[in-house]
């Protein structure tokens, strides 16, 4: 309960616009766009926000990214809440199994054709944002600060020839003026619905695409011993990567995952080249470093060993999305507000990333999950599915999918956050 009737109105509003959030996200679901093509995705968004006359809707940030600046007339702080949204999709196929399932296949897209799907729930985060700014902006004499709502392109990492993402947008000046006093902002997850879970320390882990390139000389399959196949060099490479976790500590989990492989040659030339394209992700950042190292040393031994060379290159690194615990505290009684105290739990660290760790850690705030499948809270914490449900489905699984009404809980989540921090409520202590 609160005594503070402008969070009644939040939540009316927020019941008000459930229907048309539901609506955007089946939208954004069918018509999904890779990261740098967010074309359709932020002409939808630009033109919500300009019709409801917010005071400045800016477009073309770092790409496709959208900034809307609302700014409260209510006497205050002069505090800045900047919510943020991500809004690109995957090269995944679409096996969601609703009738507003994508069957979009983008053909030019480097590396392509790829089919393409919201798998990650980037289309539910665009469409609760979308929410958000309609409550917001139904108060805005009630604001005693301003709201910044981020849109952000290219969260899943843009074309390796291009630049993209929040550091993008924070290079191209997107938060400069007005400077952020917190950065918001949540995650679809497979945890029951309505459920919001945070994390004090890293939510997510540091995160370096990696692209290793094999090379070795080009010969007729016939005649090997003519020429130097790359091949049983990438065969060591992709064995000798899971013993690297044995040369770091223990206890802190890193993972070195190799997710494609790329080759040029046919069934009877041994090529020239391979590409091995891949993730490192670490628990502890400090451990980044070393891992590196490691994978680096590795690859270019293995391939000495096999008379070729290998050139290893990391690319658009991503640090931790990491919650302090002054933070976490001044929001806890905003989100058990929002969700209900039973619904509000702590959650283990992922190595999964997000890119919005750049807007945490120049601004503060926080980073939540929310819940979006059929389950419940096992007696370990950790999500069981629910008897009856659609079972738990991973985020960039194929079959991932999200509870259409479980969005209204989001809309909510970032209006009343908005609110607290430019009343004043929601601060880290001194």
């Amino acid at each position: 309960m609160t005594a503070d009737p402008v969070h009644a109105e939040l939540d009316r509003l927020s019941e008000e616009a459930a229907a048309q959030v539901i609506a955007w996200r089946r939208h954004l679901h069918r018509n999904p766009e890779l990261s740098n093509r967010e074309e359709g995705t932020a002409r939808l968004v630009a033109g919500h926000l300009r019709q409801l006359g917010l005071d400045e809707v800016r477009t073309g940030i770092a790409g496709h990214g959208v900034v809307g600046v609302l700014r409260g007339t209510a006497a205050g702080g002069g505090r800045v809440a900047a919510l943020r949204a991500d809004t690109d999709a995957l090269p995944v196929k679409d096996l969601c199994g609703t009738d507003f399932a994508s069957r979009v296949v983008d053909a030019d897209y480097p590396g392509g054709p790829f089919p393409v799907s919201h798998a990650c729930g980037h289309d539910c985060h665009t469409a609760m944002l979308m929410g958000a700014a309609t409550v917001l902006a139904g108060v805005r004499d009630r604001l005693p600060g301003t709201v910044l709502l981020v849109f952000q392109p290219a969260e899943e990492g843009p074309p390796v020839t291009e630049t993209g993402g929040a550091l993008a947008m924070v290079d191209a000046g997107a938060f400069a003026d007005p400077v952020p006093t917190m950065a918001f902002g949540m995650h679809v997850t497979p945890y029951p619905k309505g459920y919001v879970g945070y994390r004090v320390g890293n939510q997510y882990g540091a995160s370096v695409l990696v692209r290793i390139t094999v090379t070795g000389r080009q010969v007729h399959g016939s005649t090997p011993w003519q020429g130097v196949d790359p091949m049983p060099a990438v065969g060591a490479v992709l064995t000798g990567i899971g013993q690297l976790y044995r040369q770091v500590s223990a206890f802190d989990p890193v993972t070195v995952t190799i997710g494609h492989v790329e080759d040029v040659g046919r069934f009877n030339i041994i090529g020239e080249t391979v590409t091995l394209w891949g993730t490192v992700r670490c628990a502890v950042e400090g451990d980044m470093p070393a891992v590196r190292d490691r994978l680096r040393r590795l690859a270019e031994h293995s391939a000495a060993a096999y008379g070729a060379t290998a050139e290893v290159e990391y690319l658009q690194p991503v640090p931790p999305v990491h919650n302090t615990g002054p933070w976490v505290a001044a929001a806890l009684p905003t989100l058990r507000r929002v969700a209900g105290g039973e619904r509000v739990t702590e959650t283990g660290a992922t190595l999964g990333y997000d890119d919005v760790s750049e807007l945490v850690s120049r601004f503060g705030g926080l980073y939540v999950m929310l819940g979006v499948q059929d389950a419940t809270l096992g007696e370990n914490g950790l999500p069981v599915p629910e008897e009856g449900g659609r079972g738990l489905v991973t985020n960039h699984n194929p079959r991932f999918y999200a509870d259409d009404d479980t969005l209204v809980t989001g809309v909510r989540l970032h209006a009343h956050v908005a609110y607290d921090h430019l009343a004043g409520t929601l601060l880290p202590a001194e």
